[in-house]
């Protein structure tokens, strides 16, 4: 029972992380780019390149989780993280000056890595040690509750007839007591280890590695696409305004028991062929809103995007750390900066394209088409693990 309470603990620290790191730092500000633009003077290309500071910050955030090697540090930054997610969110009302919001942004792309990186090694590191499966789905489930959460709170204080300042305040407020469970119950990498035991890594070879990169900079750059910009999205088409949150909420709806789901679906196809699938839905969920414009075709949208953007972070970042379990922070680390350097790219294009045109359709065929380019690499990581069975059975 107490194994249970405590694996309970552990769990529940890690989707506080994400929701503080993840749905406050980086999700809000997708739900705050219309009423930011009505109110605060934003423009198309400056969310662009708002969006892009935040991942500039959360791949420098990742190349520290990367090249850190301590993993008592990386136990301190992660807290560290929680106290900037709060401050970086409550300092954006103190000005509407694009230069200073961008410093922001990047300090919160920051912490962002704190959930996606280095709590999860430290949670998957925990589960090795004590004898449970290495999957991160339910670690990961807390990226979807953090959508969920903030946009019932965007919700909610429209309701209110909260401004964009009012707003922002309220999110930093909800992190602040998210964090408190995140910060007491984040496993420290010394609590209950047994000592003598050491964690036999398993590389992959040099052109696995690449392949693995590359498709992952194709999912970094569909996520990136649809995450920041599917509230404007909906909210610019005609006979959908006001329902862009609404969009956001069904992402986090599909998005929570995702990884859940893709986790099963990758004990019984692999890895790779659970990820090839996941590609494939996530293109047909990018381009559906180009397609057809209706309600029910965006939710269904929302939903297949939500369903799987989760899921190749999971089944990725599971793979990495199964492949360096004594330290897996670090090759998830090396994973996530090709991931974060397409979230840097995608963003400002497709905001100029789009003030340039007045729509969002040209960026999602783009992003659409690099997630396809993406199934490509998937298919050659396919025929490398084939060939790597069918060394190991003439050895045998």
């Amino acid at each position: 029972m107490l194994k249970e309470l405590t694996a309970f603990r552990v769990y529940f620290a890690g989707i506080c992380s994400l929701i503080v790191t993840v749905g406050v730092a980086r999700f809000s500000y997708s739900l705050l780019i219309p009423i930011m633009q009505d109110s605060a003077g934003l423009i198309e290309s400056g969310a662009g390149w708002l969006a892009t500071t935040n991942f500039m910050g959360y791949m420098f955030g990742v190349f520290m989780a990367a090249s850190m090697h301590n993993l008592h540090y990386k136990y301190h930054l992660h807290r560290v993280y929680l106290l900037l997610s709060v401050v970086t969110s409550a300092a954006m009302v103190v000005t509407t000056d694009i230069v200073t919001w961008a410093i922001l942004r990047f300090f919160a792309g920051v912490c962002a890595s704190g959930g996606f990186i280095i709590a999860s090694g430290l949670i998957l590191k925990w589960l090795v040690r004590h004898h449970h499966r290495a999957e991160l789905g339910i670690h990961f489930a807390g990226a979807g509750l953090g959508i969920i959460i903030t946009s019932l709170l965007f919700e909610l204080m429209l309701g209110l007839s909260a401004d964009w300042q009012q707003q922002w305040l309220a999110l930093a407020l909800l992190a602040a007591v998210v964090s408190i469970p995140a910060w007491l119950w984040m496993p420290h990498p010394s609590a209950g280890e047994q000592q003598g035991e050491v964690a036999n890594d398993n590389p992959p070879s040099r052109e696995f590695k690449l392949l693995m990169m590359l498709a992952y900079f194709c999912a970094g750059y569909g996520y990136v696409v649809s995450s920041t910009f599917i509230v404007d999205i909906v909210e610019r088409t005609e006979g959908l305004q006001g329902q862009g949150s609404l969009a956001f909420l069904f992402i986090g709806i599909a998005a929570t028991p995702a990884a859940l789901v893709w986790d099963r679906i990758a004990r019984k196809t692999g890895y790779v062929k659970a990820l090839l699938a996941a590609y494939c839905l996530q293109a047909v969920g990018i381009i559906l809103p180009v397609m057809n414009d209706s309600l029910t075709v965006v939710i269904a949208s929302a939903l297949c995007f939500g369903g799987t953007f989760i899921a190749c972070v999971s089944l990725v970042l599971t793979m990495a750390g199964q492949f360096y379990p004594s330290n897996p922070a670090k090759f998830m680390g090396t994973m996530t900066l090709s991931y974060g350097a397409a979230q840097i790219i995608a963003p400002v294009p497709t905001g100029y394209l789009a003030e340039f045109f007045g729509h969002y359709d040209i960026g999602l065929y783009v992003s659409a088409s690099v997630v396809v380019m993406g199934t490509l690499f998937l298919l050659g990581l396919l025929r490398l693990e084939s060939r790597a069975v069918a060394k190991k059975l003439i050895v045998n």
